[in-house]
């Protein structure tokens, strides 16, 4: 039973971006060494995916764009090697997270 459409399609809506925005982390963390201005870039579309997913009752995507953000973070310190690892197994939490909220919705 769907009891608010509008909010549904705002979700949708939501999920369509931070689906672009998930794709475009991975384009640019597969820019070799990911430099300053391109983890810039990732840390701020997290920051923004963290900021707005529990507000659409995705409280999953917002802790895992939280944990994004931080491992990006880390990525600024040459001695934190696993850092990288970490941002990737990040990025795939959050497209399996987006994915799954776009499948659950109502049509």
């Amino acid at each position: 039973m769907n009891l608010d459409p509008e909010f549904d399609e705002l979700k949708r809506e939501f999920l369509s971006e931070a689906q672009a925005k998930v794709r475009e982390i991975s384009g640019l963390l597969g820019e070799p060494g990911a430099p300053g201005e391109a983890r810039e870039r990732m840390i701020y579309l997290a920051h923004q995916l963290k900021g707005a997913g529990g507000s659409y009752g995705f409280p999953t995507i917002s802790s895992d764009a939280a944990a994004l953000e931080i491992a990006l973070e880390k990525m600024q310190d040459p001695a934190a090697t696993s850092a990288r690892g970490e941002v990737e197994q990040r990025v795939r939490n959050l497209e399996v997270q987006v994915s799954r909220g776009l499948q659950e919705l109502p049509v």
